[in-house]
């Protein structure tokens, strides 16, 4: 499976979003998305998962262009926003029922599915609590197990680590390494450590424009595998491709 965008641009009044933007996105490994906060990383997410549409560009499934036929990326797609959206009087395990119900799951089908994304993501124990007595990082674990429901085969994560403490980091991240052996996963972030041991290939944005695309070790070819060094040389004009 295949992600393909070429020269995609979105325009906001007089805003640029993105650019002209143009990538290649694969399974096999998850693909990091890295730039600064406002460079248009959560812009793109919401593209891709048919929630807003381009200016202009195009952006393909395999062979299927999904701003036609968004269908196809929805029937596949698992997807956690920047900002996760619960009902604070339900339970984890209502949440996730409704959510799966929301995705034409059958109950049989759901329930093991729930149950094991509670235990993966560490939320067992307080499934039969109310969401409005998580803590952030806690609604960030249900808005994970929401993405993940399905077996979706397009993941696409915007800052999925916030509010996660460094354990969660390291579960969450290999968490997704073995889901990106053999589906799309896109990753966003403005945190290197985040993608630092997860991704395979990744994607440096900034005000909407590609600095670079390629694998980490093109990335940080110029500076001796520092990746945190090549993110601000390339960020600051310093590295190019």
């Amino acid at each position: 499976m295949k992600l393909t965008i070429q020269e995609l641009s979105k325009n906001y009044a007089e805003t640029t979003a993105l650019s002209d933007l143009t990538l290649e996105i694969s399974s096999g490994g998850v693909f990091g998305l890295v730039g600064p906060n406002g460079a248009g990383k959560s812009t793109l997410m919401k593209i891709l998962a048919t929630l807003i549409k381009p200016t202009s560009g195009s952006t393909f499934l395999d062979d299927v262009d999904i701003e036609k036929n968004p269908n196809a990326m929805r029937q596949v797609l698992g997807y956690l926003p920047q900002d996760v959206a619960v009902y604070p009087n339900l339970t984890a395990s209502e949440f996730l029922h409704y959510v799966s119900a929301l995705k034409g799951l059958k109950p049989k089908q759901s329930k093991q599915q729930i149950v094991d994304l509670l235990e993966i993501l560490n939320l067992s124990e307080y499934k039969k609590r109310r969401l409005s007595d998580y803590s952030g990082g806690m609604r960030q674990r249900v808005g994970l197990a929401c993405a993940f429901l399905g077996d979706p085969q397009v993941i696409i994560v915007d800052e999925p680590s916030t509010g996660l403490d460094p354990e969660e980091r390291i579960n969450l991240r290999n968490l997704l390494c073995d889901l990106a052996k053999t589906r799309i996963v896109l990753l966003s972030t403005h945190i290197i450590s985040d993608i630092e041991s997860t991704a395979a290939q990744l994607a440096v944005i900034q005000k909407g424009r590609l600095l670079f695309s390629g694998t980490a070790a093109k990335f940080t070819k110029a500076t001796a595998g520092d990746m945190e060094k090549a993110y601000l040389g390339f960020v600051h004009g310093e590295l190019q491709t």
